[in-house]
Formats: structure tokens, C-alpha cells, sequence
């Protein structure tokens, strides 16, 4: 086993928001768990820490996490940032991207294998398509930082399969639980690690009539669209009050194989 010692960094994507399981730290499990279980089936010395918190813009995931992950001195990193500062009214890419890529040299310095996301490709969607060329640029940058630290890459723009809404939460803003077992096999395909995972069922989405379609549309502008615009408006995130799920080295077990989450033994990690 390659891996022994992994860490995800980044905002709600890699918490797992949109991945329920009351039994796990802030009720979330995420497709990081999902690889994580599946690294920990390899070997019994693998630990895991996420420092991940939703809502957080680039500069905050760098302030609060950077330093814990480097002091964990990990073997593997995954990181996604920047999704939340691409959705605000004015953003600079080029500067966004400058202090990334600072921070993924620090990372790549280390040793580790790193690993980053394009992002996803909203084209599809009505209400995220008219920052489409925003979120290109955004990859283009993200590819050329890749490249320069030796990075592997996700491409999300090109998993188009992530049209289908079966694949993401009701809010319409997070992967679902078929959405994060779709990436985790992705970063697993992508990492060489082997795996026994598979796409989980999906839903089947009703056909509804225009009448039903636009009541629908109106409950989510009123209790996902409506609550994110306001927090933007009055200076608030959704993880002002959230700690990291996993801020120091755990080992965690699929479930049914065992715990969901028994802390590894120190000097084995």
C-alpha cells in the first residue's frame, strides 16, 4: 500500500456535505471517507485526517488548514478550493489562482502525492450556466498549476455524468450520496489504487407538469437559493460553527467490515 498517511483539505466538497450518515463527525460520510475506507482495506497502518469545512472560500482553507496538513507531514493530499470564491459577484481568478498555487508548491514540497479538481462544468445547469466561462478559466489555471508541482488531476469539468441531478442533494449545490461514491471512485481510478466500488442506485426523479415544476423551483430558491444568498449578504458561512471531522489521523472502516471510525495506532502511521 502506497498511501499511509492521507489528508483532505478544501470546503463542503470534501467534508461530504450532501452525504448523510448520523453515526460520523458533523453527520457527514463524503466520498473522502469512501477512499479512505478503501485505502484502509489495503493495510492496517493507514490514518486519515479532513480538515475540510463548508463554506469556505481559498484564502480561509489556507489560513486554517495549510499548516495543520503539513504538520501531519502526510503521504497523500487532496485538496479542492476556490468553488465558493468563482459563486461571488467579483472574483480574480488570476490572483485566486496565484495564492493556490503557492499553497500547492508548500504541499507538493513535501513529497506527497497531491491531487486537485477541475471544476465542475455548470453548462447544464440553468442556474450556475451564466458563470460557465468564469468556472473554464478557473480550470485552465488549475491545470497549469497542476502541471508546474506535479499534481494529479480530477477533471470534473469532463465527468459529464454529473448532469444527471440524481447525482447531487436536493439543494442543488452538493453532491448526493450516489454523486460522492462516483468520486470516490474517480480519485481511486485516478490514484492506481485498487477497488471493488460501484456506482450506487440512482433515484428516479418524477415527471412533474409545468405548474409542479416551478413550485418546485420555488421551494428551492426558498430553502436552499434564498439562505446562501442571504449568509453572502450578511457576512455569514455555513461553517462558522463547524470544527474539522477528522483533524488528527483516524482509521476508518466501510460499513459492516468493522467501527465506523477507531483512532490508529501512532506509531504505525
Amino acid at each position: 500500500m502506497p498511501f499511509h498517511r492521507y489528508v483532505a483539505l478544501g470546503d463542503s466538497f470534501s467534508e461530504g456535505y450532501g452525504d448523510p450518515d448520523p453515526h460520523r463527525p458533523n453527520g457527514l460520510r463524503g466520498w473522502a471517507d469512501r477512499v479512505a475506507e478503501v485505502l484502509a482495506s489495503h493495510g492496517d497502518t493507514v490514518g486519515y485526517a479532513n480538515l475540510a469545512i463548508r463554506g469556505r472560500k481559498l484564502d480561509g482553507i489556507i489560513a486554517e488548514q495549510l499548516e495543520p496538513a503539513l504538520a501531519l507531514e502526510p503521504d497523500l493530499v487532496t485538496i479542492y478550493a476556490g468553488a465558493n470564491d468563482i459563486l461571488r459577484p467579483k472574483v480574480d481568478l488570476d490572483a485566486l489562482i496565484a495564492r493556490y498555487d503557492e499553497a500547492l508548491g508548500r504541499l507538493a514540497a513535501t513529497g506527497a502525492r497531491l491531487l486537485v479538481w477541475t471544476a465542475f462544468d455548470p453548462g447544464g445547469s440553468a442556474t450556475y450556466k451564466m458563470l460557465r466561462g468564469r468556472f473554464a478559466l478557473y480550470n485552465e489555471l488549475v491545470r497549469e498549476s497542476a502541471d508546474r508541482h506535479g499534481a494529479d488531476i480530477v477533471d470534473f469539468w469532463r465527468l459529464r455524468e454529473y448532469r444527471d441531478w440524481r447525482l447531487w442533494d436536493d439543494d442543488r449545490m452538493h453532491m448526493g450520496p450516489a454523486g460522492h461514491q462516483r468520486m470516490a471512485i474517480e480519485v481511486l481510478d485516478v490514484l492506481g489504487v485498487d477497488h471493488d466500488l460501484a456506482a450506487l442506485p440512482l433515484r428516479d426523479l418524477p415527471v412533474l407538469g409545468r405548474r409542479e415544476a416551478m413550485r418546485e423551483h420555488a421551494d428551492w430558491v426558498r430553502t436552499s437559493a434564498a439562505p446562501w444568498v442571504h449568509r453572502r449578504i450578511t457576512g455569514r458561512s455555513s461553517g462558522d460553527a463547524i470544527s474539522p471531522r477528522h483533524p488528527a489521523f483516524t482509521r476508518l472502516t466501510a460499513p459492516g467490515s468493522g467501527p465506523g471510525a477507531a483512532p490508529a495506532e501512532g506509531p504505525s502511521i
